[in-house]
């Protein structure tokens, strides 16, 4: 036996299959339900779970959609289901109803062209369920349900947004173009008014006015412009160079500087319509970037789920895509920001730290961007929250802030900036305490003596090296003392020998260095010999 599972936005439904044998032919199974007859001898109902409100309606439902057993579903099959086939409509489903439950599940196309002619004939295959119920409850749970599946909230139309900035952008372009063109007409009647009035919206007012420049000292212009312009543009009205223009003309660019007055009006409008929007839309976002750029981050990403599945590297630079790709094909050093740079945050910082506020900034934005897009709340606590710590990052990153909560930078540790506050010592403001004069550390070179070669020729042993130390200590004194007395006897003896033998044996025991000596005494000796003789030259002479 073949049972049917059939979902209605009313309840769950369990139809018993009478002809097995159609459930294998799939073109004769939608012929058999044309009419309500037909229907009632394919199936049967057998068990039928109304749901008691929208809320359990809904639970089955998203359960449903996400091939997921539900509570209900499970003890509906578990109390009616006992040793019979289920046809299902969702594979996945069935395979899990025959996990948890053990009962064995089919899936063909013969089971979806046999739940076709059920729905064709619910109503009547149904008693108690008219067709005045079900419509009402088919439509709020297909709604609620759209709802759930795409996260959508009427209150978060990102669609308006985006039009909104778009025709803002254009309003700007064409404001500025017609604004140029008023300067430009009406310049050949009056050239010196284009250097004293230079706001474009101000210089259209006073046009529309004045008229011609004749009539400029009739005219009231304090609403417009300050007191000092206004003198200042009489008087040049008076020696004005310009050429005249008929009233014909006059009246062409009036009309103009109506347009742009207008323009500018309905701009703020919009400008105004656009913050309702975003602060209702996304809260969070606009108190990190304001609404312009939040506006324009939308735009460009497409929508505000999209801007959400963004990482924080690319809401950073959203807006700099060809730079981007520019610099990644002639290797040169990437973008550090897109649309985000005219946040007022990236503005109050130096031009050397607009690479790390961007940064900063950015992965801020994509977490209230995930906020706004996918949370339940209304409030923008996460994007003031986020803010101050942007404010904290930034006031960090200017030095204003001697001690941080963050960890130390490794390497060699640079001393703080000097703090005037700090006078309650000589050293106190400084932001290291300086050391103390160390006096061990001194080191004492002692100089180094030559090593005497005896006249022999023979080499002296090589003696023991002793340690240098900076200073002498008494007992080092004494042992140099019998070295000092040695050498004196040494010599001693070395005379009387020489006495003896007559100085014959002296030249062969006298070491080299004094057979130097006596060769340089000789030669002095001889330099002394020839210095009388250049005297008694210049005597004779």
């Amino acid at each position: 036996m073949v049972l049917v599972l059939f979902e209605t936005a009313g309840g769950l439904a369990l139809f018993k299959v009478l002809q097995e044998g159609k459930l294998k032919q799939t073109e004769d199974v939608s012929a058999d339900f044309g009419t309500l007859e037909q229907a009632q001898k394919m199936v049967k109902l057998k068990a039928f779970s109304k749901f008691q409100d929208t809320t359990e309606a809904m639970e089955a439902a998203t359960a449903l959609v996400d091939s997921k057993l539900s509570k209900p579903m499970k003890k509906f099959l578990r109390k009616n289901v006992d040793g019979e086939e289920l046809a299902i409509l969702d594979k996945k489903l069935g395979g899990i109803v025959q996990e948890k439950l053990g009962i064995p599940c089919v899936y063909s196309n013969a089971v979806l062209e046999l739940t076709r002619g059920i729905r064709n004939q619910l109503q009547g295959l149904i008693s108690g369920l008219s067709g005045v119920d079900l419509k009402p409850m088919s439509l709020g749970l297909s709604h609620s349900l759209s709802r759930y599946k795409l996260k959508f909230s009427p209150d978060k139309v990102d669609t308006m947004i985006v039009q909104a900035i778009g025709l803002l952008d254009d309003l700007d372009k064409e404001l500025n173009t017609y604004a140029m063109r008023v300067r430009e007409w009406y310049g050949w009647h009056f050239p010196e008014m284009t250097k004293i009035v230079n706001d474009n919206i101000a210089y259209a007012k006073v046009v529309k006015l004045m008229g011609t420049r004749d009539q400029a000292a009739s005219h009231d212009f304090s609403g417009i412009i300050e007191e000092d312009t206004e003198q200042h543009l009489k008087d040049a009205a008076i020696v004005s160079m310009g050429t005249e223009i008929s009233q014909e003309d006059l009246m062409r660019i009036r009309e103009l500087a109506d347009q742009v007055i207008d323009l500018y009006a309905y701009r703020g409008q919009l400008f105004d319509y656009l913050k309702s929007r975003m602060n209702a839309t996304a809260p969070n976002l606009t108190v990190l970037v304001g609404e312009l750029v939040g506006a324009r981050l939308i735009s460009h990403a497409g929508s505000l789920i999209n801007l959400a599945k963004q990482p924080a590297s690319t809401v950073q630079i959203l807006g700099a895509e060809k730079a981007l790709l520019r610099a990644l094909k002639t290797k040169h050093e990437t973008p550090k920001y897109g649309l985000i740079y005219h946040a007022s945050l990236i503005g109050q910082s130096s031009s050397k730290y607009k690479g790390k506020v961007p940064r900063v900034l950015a992965a801020k934005c994509a977490l209230a961007t995930r906020v706004d897009a996918l949370g339940e709340g209304e409030d923008a606590q996460v994007g003031i929250d986020a803010r101050s710590k942007v404010e904290a990052r930034l006031r960090q990153l200017e030095g204003k802030t001697l001690i941080t909560d963050g960890g130390k930078a490794k390497g060699k540790e640079q001393p703080a900036p000097y703090d005037k506050t700090k006078q309650q010592s000589p050293a106190a403001g400084l932001s290291t305490v300086p050391k103390a004069y160390n006096a061990d550390a001194d080191v004492a070179v002692p100089e180094k003596k030559k090593k005497k070669k005896d006249k022999s020729g023979e080499q002296a042993g090589p003696s023991e090296e002793q340690p240098q130390q900076p200073q002498q200590t008494d007992g080092q004194q004494e042992g140099e003392q019998p070295k000092k007395k040695k050498k004196e006897k040494k010599a001693a003896e070395a005379a009387a020998g020489d006495a003896q033998n007559g100085g014959g044996g002296a030249e062969e025991e006298a070491p080299k260095k004094k057979k130097k000596k006596a060769e340089a005494g000789a030669a002095d000796g001889g330099a002394a010999e020839e210095a009388p003789k250049k005297k008694k030259k210049k005597a004779a002479e």
